[in-house]
């Protein structure tokens, strides 16, 4: 209604649950005939676990983006040229990703934090992994920074940690529509299809920092998160 476009849809999903992703998927594919973009923007950072068992972070930033996109893939392709991108964040740069303890929320007493650093690592690492993949078939994949944005992100920082936190974010946060930008860009730029699994942050391709760019980590990330999904 706010838009005024009778053509936007919503449809209910929820990143927490594995199933309601599944279900997501088999509605859209249902309803949908066409499928050229992808943006998985969803992001939060809490503590807590999932009903599948997994970190709350690390399941709604990585693992849920991670089985919607595989379940719609074969729609993309079938739908070429399109694209995918992943919202990612420069905080990929403290993430620490080790394959056999995926999902678990990292020890320590800033356990939530590390969780979205460590699932913002694996953002980047899913979009290098997936253009890889894609290679060939004008399926092309991007991971953005959307820079620092005030949104419902930070809901669940703790109580104590407000006082000091909020005043930053209304002095050096985004708006969201200035956040958007990026991801816009790479969803809609002519002439990005050879920068495929690159790093954008600003409208501007950047360079991640090194673990964002091991392939074999990046490899190994995919194969832990299809077990982990039942892939």
């Amino acid at each position: 209604q706010e838009t005024g476009n009778p053509e936007v849809r919503f449809m209910q999903l929820d990143l927490a649950s594995l199933r309601s992703v599944r279900a997501f998927a088999s509605a859209f594919l249902r309803q949908e005939p066409h499928l050229h973009l992808l943006i998985n923007n969803a992001g939060v950072s809490a503590g807590g676990t999932t009903e599948d068992g997994f970190s709350l972070s690390f399941q709604v930033n990585h693992l849920g983006h991670f089985l919607l996109t595989q379940l719609l893939l074969e729609r993309l392709q079938s739908c070429a040229p399109s694209r995918v991108v992943i919202v990612a964040s420069r905080a990929h740069c403290a993430g620490r990703l080790h394959p056999d303890t995926l999902g678990r929320p990292p020890p320590g007493p800033l356990s939530a934090f590390q969780d979205y650093c460590d699932s913002k690592l694996a953002n980047m690492l899913h979009a290098r992994e997936l253009a890889t993949r894609l290679q060939g078939t004008q399926v092309t994949c991007y991971a953005v920074h959307p820079g620092f944005v005030n949104t419902e992100l930070f809901r669940h920082t703790p109580l104590w940690l407000k006082p000091f936190f909020l005043p930053l974010v209304w002095l050096f946060f985004r708006e969201a529509a200035e956040g958007a930008q990026t991801s816009l860009h790479c969803a809609t730029q002519e002439g990005l299809e050879c920068f495929s699994g690159r790093y954008f942050a600003d409208c501007r391709l950047q360079e991640p920092w090194p673990l964002a760019r091991d392939d074999r980590l990046a490899r190994a990330l995919w194969e832990a998160s299809e077990r982990l999904v039942g892939l």
